[in-house]
């Protein structure tokens, strides 16, 4: 018998020797660049794209920019590429100059972006979220204020009539009506997703956006269905989640997004989201949680320090049993193999390094001795 024709047996699974060389060399690999599944999708590593906000688009519409930005970090070698936070309807939006998913033109220009990001490898993925009572503002580099009405500013939804900070416009409490209108369009964006062709689909319940205000005490003083304790307060979260899956095929990995923490006394503390990614876990329709943290008051106080919020994935992820995602200054290849090699977390998700560095994850797997494929155009540059 030849070694080609010989067999071992692993498990209750029969392996070709072929095969089996390959699963010694795949378990040789660093964890970093382990390939991960979900559901029917596989990413070919533990590095997550994290949704960041380009606040550069035109009526609401994904361009040249978020094709050539989010294109970029899949050339670049990471597994799971996510597009920016993505609203349901023009309320729903940062800023004017934010992007959305409402409409046949914005679904096409995500088609486009979807299907070159996975021709490159990784796994095209969208972030689905609602600004509520921190929508209208200008954008970060013109200071985060409030629009004025002569500036465009638009109305503002929210769990009661409190606004986000002084000098924010007082949000408009939604009652049951404006709840269900906001699940149905959730529900009808979710389907434009998938028809665009995205594989993951996130929706963010953190940084004191719409859901976010629902599930903390300090911005939900409902006495209504919505509003009182925890399992109340996350109602809305969890008709979100079967919006959603009502239009996500179950083949297809759903995550969500959640503040662990609000940073400042009466907020969501790590022991009401590890209640709520229990309950997550429960629906079965939930994958993952990725684990970020504050956002909701201004008043908040975050000790911020490279990794300083992998403790709640880790936390989150042995008390809830469910995979989560790491986020918060994590830059370098050391530190993202140590939070995946020791089941701190399942995924690194990077903001700010992929910003500096679109390639950070070749240069990462040659300095882990990973496996990462360069783009045959750009193999010549491989110096590292």
């Amino acid at each position: 018998m030849t070694n080609a024709d010989s067999q071992a047996r692993v498990g209750d699974q029969r392996f070709t020797g072929e095969n089996v060389r390959r699963i010694l060399k795949r378990e040789r690999d660093p964890h970093l660049f382990r390939p991960i599944e979900l559901r029917s999708v596989t990413a070919r590593n533990r590095i997550a794209v994290s949704p960041m906000c380009q606040y550069c688009a035109t009526d609401a519409m994904p361009d040249d920019w978020h094709l050539v930005h989010l294109g970029a970090r899949a050339q670049g070698g990471a597994g799971i590429v996510f597009t920016e936070a993505t609203p349901s309807e023009p309320r729903g939006r940062v800023t004017r100059h934010c992007i959305g998913l409402w409409n046949d033109a914005q679904e096409a220009q995500f088609a486009r972006i979807a299907a070159f990001v996975s021709a490159q490898g990784a796994v095209p993925a969208i972030q689905l979220a609602h600004a509520g009572r921190k929508a209208s503002v200008h954008r970060p580099w013109e200071g985060t204020t409030p629009l004025t009405a002569a500036e465009g500013a638009w109305e503002l939804i929210g769990p009661t009539a409190e606004p986000y900070a002084d000098g924010y416009a007082t949000p408009q409490a939604m009652d049951e009506a404006a709840i269900a209108t906001f699940v149905a369009e959730l529900s009808a964006t979710t389907a434009r997703a998938r028809r665009a062709g995205f594989q993951v689909l996130e929706y963010h319940a953190a940084h004191g956006y719409l859901v976010h205000s629902f599930l903390s005490p300090l911005s939900n003083r409902r006495n209504d269905a919505y509003g009182g304790d925890l399992a109340r307060r996350a109602r809305l979260l969890l008709e979100v989640v079967d919006a959603i899956r009502a239009e996500w095929p179950d083949e297809l990995p759903l995550f969500v997004r959640l503040s662990c923490a609000d940073w400042i006394a009466g907020g969501l503390t790590i022991a009401d989201t590890i209640a709520v990614s229990r309950w997550l876990k429960a629906t079965g329709k939930v994958d993952l949680v990725d684990c970020t943290s504050g956002g909701l008051d201004p008043r908040q106080q975050i000790p911020v320090h490279p990794g300083y919020q992998v403790p709640f994935a880790e936390a989150i992820r042995r008390e809830a049993g469910i995979a989560t995602g790491a986020v918060g200054l994590i830059h370098s290849p050391e530190h993202a193999e140590d939070i995946v090699a020791n089941g701190r977390a399942d995924l690194v998700f990077l903001g700010r390094a992929l910003l500096a560095e679109p390639h950070w994850p070749l240069r990462a797997a040659n300095v882990l001795k990973g496996n990462a494929s360069w783009p045959l155009q750009y193999e010549r540059g491989n110096i590292y």
